[in-house]
Protein backbone atom coordinates (compact mmCIF):
# COMPACT_ATOMS: atom_id res chain seq x y z
CA UNK A 1 0.00 0.00 0.00
CA UNK A 2 1.00 3.57 -0.63
CA UNK A 3 -0.28 4.45 2.81
CA UNK A 4 0.10 1.47 5.21
CA UNK A 5 -3.06 1.95 7.83
CA UNK A 6 -5.07 -0.03 9.46
CA UNK A 7 -7.91 1.23 11.30
CA UNK A 8 -9.50 -1.90 13.15
CA UNK A 9 -7.53 -2.71 16.16
CA UNK A 10 -7.90 -4.70 19.48
CA UNK A 11 -5.70 -4.68 22.21
CA UNK A 12 -6.06 -6.24 25.90
CA UNK A 13 -8.40 -3.85 26.66
CA UNK A 14 -11.20 -5.52 25.13
CA UNK A 15 -10.64 -8.66 23.52
CA UNK A 16 -7.07 -8.53 21.78
CA UNK A 17 -3.70 -10.11 22.72
CA UNK A 18 -0.88 -7.12 22.66
CA UNK A 19 -1.50 -3.86 24.80
CA UNK A 20 -1.73 -0.59 23.20
CA UNK A 21 2.04 -0.26 22.97
CA UNK A 22 3.32 -3.11 21.95
CA UNK A 23 0.78 -3.10 18.68
CA UNK A 24 2.47 0.31 17.66
CA UNK A 25 5.93 -1.11 18.79
CA UNK A 26 4.94 -3.65 15.99
CA UNK A 27 3.67 -1.55 13.94
CA UNK A 28 6.27 1.00 13.57
CA UNK A 29 8.37 -2.14 12.95
CA UNK A 30 6.25 -2.88 10.30
CA UNK A 31 6.21 0.20 8.43
CA UNK A 32 2.85 1.59 8.83
CA UNK A 33 2.41 5.18 8.44
CA UNK A 34 -0.47 5.64 10.87
CA UNK A 35 -2.63 2.95 13.32
CA UNK A 36 -5.93 3.59 14.77
CA UNK A 37 -7.51 1.86 18.06
CA UNK A 38 -10.54 0.35 17.80
CA UNK A 39 -11.50 -1.12 20.69
CA UNK A 40 -15.06 -3.54 21.18
CA UNK A 41 -17.98 -0.78 22.49
CA UNK A 42 -18.94 -1.96 26.39
CA UNK A 43 -21.86 -4.54 26.03
CA UNK A 44 -23.53 -5.30 29.07
CA UNK A 45 -25.17 -7.83 27.34
CA UNK A 46 -21.46 -9.11 26.54
CA UNK A 47 -18.45 -7.68 29.18
CA UNK A 48 -16.18 -10.61 28.72
CA UNK A 49 -16.14 -9.50 24.44
CA UNK A 50 -15.81 -5.86 25.40
CA UNK A 51 -14.09 -2.81 26.96
CA UNK A 52 -15.58 -2.18 30.65
CA UNK A 53 -17.15 1.54 31.32
CA UNK A 54 -14.37 2.45 33.25
CA UNK A 55 -11.41 0.40 30.94
CA UNK A 56 -13.24 2.58 27.92
CA UNK A 57 -12.07 5.86 29.94
CA UNK A 58 -8.41 4.47 30.69
CA UNK A 59 -8.47 3.45 26.81
CA UNK A 60 -9.39 6.89 25.49
CA UNK A 61 -6.34 8.64 28.21
CA UNK A 62 -3.65 5.68 27.46
CA UNK A 63 -4.22 6.76 23.34
CA UNK A 64 -4.01 10.22 24.06
CA UNK A 65 -0.94 9.62 25.65
CA UNK A 66 0.28 6.99 23.20
CA UNK A 67 -0.24 9.36 20.45
CA UNK A 68 2.13 12.01 21.78
CA UNK A 69 4.56 10.15 22.74
CA UNK A 70 5.05 8.53 19.05
CA UNK A 71 4.19 11.60 17.38
CA UNK A 72 7.84 11.51 15.40
CA UNK A 73 6.85 7.70 14.50
CA UNK A 74 3.35 7.34 13.15
CA UNK A 75 0.23 9.12 13.53
CA UNK A 76 -2.26 7.35 16.22
CA UNK A 77 -6.36 7.49 16.17
CA UNK A 78 -8.73 6.75 18.91
CA UNK A 79 -11.76 5.01 17.31
CA UNK A 80 -14.27 2.72 18.93
CA UNK A 81 -16.13 -0.73 16.78
CA UNK A 82 -19.58 -0.13 18.26
CA UNK A 83 -21.73 -2.92 18.52
CA UNK A 84 -25.17 -1.54 17.54
CA UNK A 85 -26.92 -2.48 20.89
CA UNK A 86 -24.31 -0.91 22.92
CA UNK A 87 -26.23 2.26 24.08
CA UNK A 88 -23.17 4.59 24.93
CA UNK A 89 -21.73 7.73 24.25
CA UNK A 90 -20.06 7.74 21.00
CA UNK A 91 -18.31 11.64 21.93
CA UNK A 92 -15.04 11.56 21.74
CA UNK A 93 -13.13 9.36 19.21
CA UNK A 94 -11.65 10.22 16.05
CA UNK A 95 -13.86 7.65 14.20
CA UNK A 96 -16.20 5.02 14.20
CA UNK A 97 -16.41 1.94 13.12
CA UNK A 98 -20.39 0.69 13.06
CA UNK A 99 -20.81 -3.30 13.39
CA UNK A 100 -23.29 -6.39 14.36
CA UNK A 101 -21.87 -8.92 16.61
CA UNK A 102 -25.74 -9.88 18.46
CA UNK A 103 -29.04 -10.35 17.28
CA UNK A 104 -31.47 -9.57 19.37
CA UNK A 105 -34.21 -12.10 19.61
CA UNK A 106 -37.06 -13.14 22.00
CA UNK A 107 -35.08 -10.85 24.67
CA UNK A 108 -31.86 -12.52 24.17
CA UNK A 109 -29.00 -11.14 22.72
CA UNK A 110 -27.59 -13.74 20.19
CA UNK A 111 -23.75 -13.66 19.66
CA UNK A 112 -22.68 -15.54 16.71
CA UNK A 113 -19.64 -14.08 15.68
CA UNK A 114 -17.53 -17.43 17.39
CA UNK A 115 -16.78 -21.15 16.67
CA UNK A 116 -18.51 -23.59 14.57
CA UNK A 117 -20.05 -25.74 18.17
CA UNK A 118 -21.43 -22.35 19.40
CA UNK A 119 -22.88 -21.05 16.31
CA UNK A 120 -24.67 -24.58 14.98
CA UNK A 121 -25.66 -24.70 18.73
CA UNK A 122 -27.51 -21.27 18.33
CA UNK A 123 -28.57 -21.82 14.87
CA UNK A 124 -29.92 -25.04 16.01
CA UNK A 125 -31.97 -23.63 19.53
CA UNK A 126 -33.08 -19.97 18.11
CA UNK A 127 -33.64 -20.92 13.98
CA UNK A 128 -34.54 -24.53 13.88
CA UNK A 129 -31.45 -25.47 12.52
CA UNK A 130 -32.05 -23.08 9.32
CA UNK A 131 -29.56 -21.12 8.75
CA UNK A 132 -30.85 -19.34 5.89
CA UNK A 133 -33.38 -18.22 8.60
CA UNK A 134 -30.09 -16.81 10.38
CA UNK A 135 -29.16 -14.98 7.80
CA UNK A 136 -32.06 -13.28 7.09
CA UNK A 137 -32.39 -11.97 11.01
CA UNK A 138 -28.87 -10.72 10.51
CA UNK A 139 -29.95 -8.65 7.05
CA UNK A 140 -33.33 -7.90 8.45
CA UNK A 141 -31.13 -6.36 11.59
CA UNK A 142 -27.91 -4.14 10.28
CA UNK A 143 -29.73 -1.95 8.23
CA UNK A 144 -30.70 -0.45 11.24
CA UNK A 145 -27.44 0.61 12.52
CA UNK A 146 -27.56 3.66 11.32
CA UNK A 147 -29.99 4.93 14.04
CA UNK A 148 -27.62 3.73 16.48
CA UNK A 149 -24.59 6.44 15.81
CA UNK A 150 -23.01 8.23 12.97
CA UNK A 151 -20.22 6.11 12.16
CA UNK A 152 -17.81 6.38 9.45
CA UNK A 153 -16.88 2.56 8.12
CA UNK A 154 -19.47 -0.29 7.93
CA UNK A 155 -17.53 -3.17 9.13
CA UNK A 156 -17.10 -6.47 7.99
CA UNK A 157 -20.28 -6.31 6.43
CA UNK A 158 -21.40 -10.15 5.85
CA UNK A 159 -19.87 -11.35 8.88
CA UNK A 160 -22.83 -13.74 9.53
CA UNK A 161 -21.07 -15.95 6.57
CA UNK A 162 -18.12 -16.04 8.56
CA UNK A 163 -17.95 -20.01 8.82
CA UNK A 164 -19.77 -21.58 5.61
CA UNK A 165 -16.31 -22.36 5.01
CA UNK A 166 -16.29 -24.71 7.76
CA UNK A 167 -19.32 -25.56 7.52
CA UNK A 168 -22.46 -24.52 5.28
CA UNK A 169 -24.84 -22.79 7.33
CA UNK A 170 -26.08 -21.29 4.44
CA UNK A 171 -25.25 -21.41 0.56
CA UNK A 172 -23.78 -17.69 -0.49
CA UNK A 173 -24.77 -18.23 -4.09
CA UNK A 174 -28.03 -19.31 -2.90
CA UNK A 175 -30.39 -16.42 -5.20
CA UNK A 176 -32.25 -16.27 -1.82
CA UNK A 177 -29.31 -15.02 0.19
CA UNK A 178 -27.74 -13.04 -2.45
CA UNK A 179 -30.90 -11.00 -2.20
CA UNK A 180 -31.19 -10.39 1.15
CA UNK A 181 -28.05 -9.25 1.33
CA UNK A 182 -28.17 -6.98 -1.25
CA UNK A 183 -31.31 -5.00 -0.50
CA UNK A 184 -29.52 -4.76 3.36
CA UNK A 185 -26.42 -3.29 1.25
CA UNK A 186 -29.13 -0.87 -0.49
CA UNK A 187 -31.03 0.23 2.16
CA UNK A 188 -27.43 0.96 4.50
CA UNK A 189 -26.31 2.70 1.03
CA UNK A 190 -26.11 6.39 1.99
CA UNK A 191 -25.62 6.60 5.33
CA UNK A 192 -22.97 5.50 6.17
CA UNK A 193 -19.68 6.99 3.67
CA UNK A 194 -17.29 3.96 3.90
CA UNK A 195 -17.58 -0.25 3.75
CA UNK A 196 -14.14 -1.91 5.55
CA UNK A 197 -12.68 -5.00 3.17
CA UNK A 198 -12.24 -7.13 6.75
CA UNK A 199 -9.22 -9.67 6.46
CA UNK A 200 -9.63 -10.81 9.75
CA UNK A 201 -11.65 -13.75 9.48
CA UNK A 202 -8.43 -15.33 7.06
CA UNK A 203 -5.86 -14.61 9.62
CA UNK A 204 -7.45 -16.40 12.59
CA UNK A 205 -8.38 -19.67 9.97
CA UNK A 206 -12.28 -19.06 9.12
CA UNK A 207 -11.91 -17.93 5.69
CA UNK A 208 -9.79 -17.87 2.11
CA UNK A 209 -11.09 -14.47 1.60
CA UNK A 210 -11.78 -11.73 3.05
CA UNK A 211 -15.24 -9.48 3.92
CA UNK A 212 -17.20 -8.93 2.31
CA UNK A 213 -18.13 -11.71 -0.39
CA UNK A 214 -16.69 -10.88 -3.98
CA UNK A 215 -20.26 -10.78 -5.13
CA UNK A 216 -21.28 -7.78 -2.47
CA UNK A 217 -17.78 -6.00 -3.36
CA UNK A 218 -19.23 -5.55 -6.76
CA UNK A 219 -22.46 -4.23 -5.29
CA UNK A 220 -20.18 -1.95 -2.73
CA UNK A 221 -18.26 -0.59 -6.28
CA UNK A 222 -21.55 -0.01 -7.92
CA UNK A 223 -23.20 1.72 -5.50
CA UNK A 224 -20.29 4.07 -4.66
CA UNK A 225 -19.04 3.11 -1.67
CA UNK A 226 -15.77 3.73 -0.72
CA UNK A 227 -13.26 1.16 0.63
CA UNK A 228 -11.43 0.96 3.99
CA UNK A 229 -8.50 -2.26 4.35
CA UNK A 230 -8.24 -3.77 7.93
CA UNK A 231 -7.55 -6.50 9.75
CA UNK A 232 -9.53 -6.54 12.77
CA UNK A 233 -6.44 -7.42 14.66
CA UNK A 234 -6.20 -9.24 17.77
CA UNK A 235 -2.72 -9.76 17.04
CA UNK A 236 -0.13 -7.67 16.29
CA UNK A 237 1.32 -9.95 14.40
CA UNK A 238 -1.21 -9.86 12.03
CA UNK A 239 -1.27 -5.85 11.10
CA UNK A 240 -0.95 -5.90 7.88
CA UNK A 241 -2.11 -9.47 7.19
CA UNK A 242 -3.36 -10.06 3.29
CA UNK A 243 -3.40 -6.54 3.16
CA UNK A 244 -2.03 -7.54 -0.45
CA UNK A 245 -4.51 -10.15 -1.64
CA UNK A 246 -7.21 -7.48 -0.26
CA UNK A 247 -5.91 -4.72 -2.93
CA UNK A 248 -5.97 -7.20 -5.85
CA UNK A 249 -9.38 -8.13 -4.77
CA UNK A 250 -10.50 -4.40 -5.16
CA UNK A 251 -8.34 -4.04 -8.34
CA UNK A 252 -10.28 -6.94 -9.77
CA UNK A 253 -13.69 -5.40 -9.13
CA UNK A 254 -12.93 -2.12 -10.37
CA UNK A 255 -12.15 -0.63 -7.37
CA UNK A 256 -8.58 2.08 -7.75
CA UNK A 257 -8.28 3.91 -4.44
CA UNK A 258 -8.58 3.14 -0.87
CA UNK A 259 -9.76 5.17 1.99
CA UNK A 260 -7.43 6.12 4.42
CA UNK A 261 -7.74 8.60 7.42
CA UNK A 262 -5.92 11.22 8.05
CA UNK A 263 -5.61 14.38 10.51
CA UNK A 264 -8.48 15.89 8.01
CA UNK A 265 -10.33 13.25 7.47
CA UNK A 266 -10.03 10.33 5.17
CA UNK A 267 -8.43 10.85 2.17
CA UNK A 268 -8.64 8.50 -0.90
CA UNK A 269 -4.72 6.74 -2.40
CA UNK A 270 -4.86 5.35 -5.31
CA UNK A 271 -4.50 1.64 -6.11
CA UNK A 272 -0.73 0.83 -7.99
Amino acid sequence: MKYLQNLHTHSTYCDGKDTLEEMLLSAIEQGFDSVGFSGHSYMHYSPSHSMSIEGTEAYKKEVAFLKEKYKDKLDIFCGLEVDMYSEIDLSGYDYLLGAVHYLKKDGEYLGFDRGVPEVTALIDEHFGGDGMAFAKMFYETIPELPKYGKFDVLAHYDICAKLVEKKPFFDENDPKYQKMALEALDALTGKIPFFEVNTGAIARGYRTTPYPNLFLMKAFKELGWGPVIGSDCHDKRYLKHSFDEAEKILKSVGFREVYVLKSTGFEAIGLD
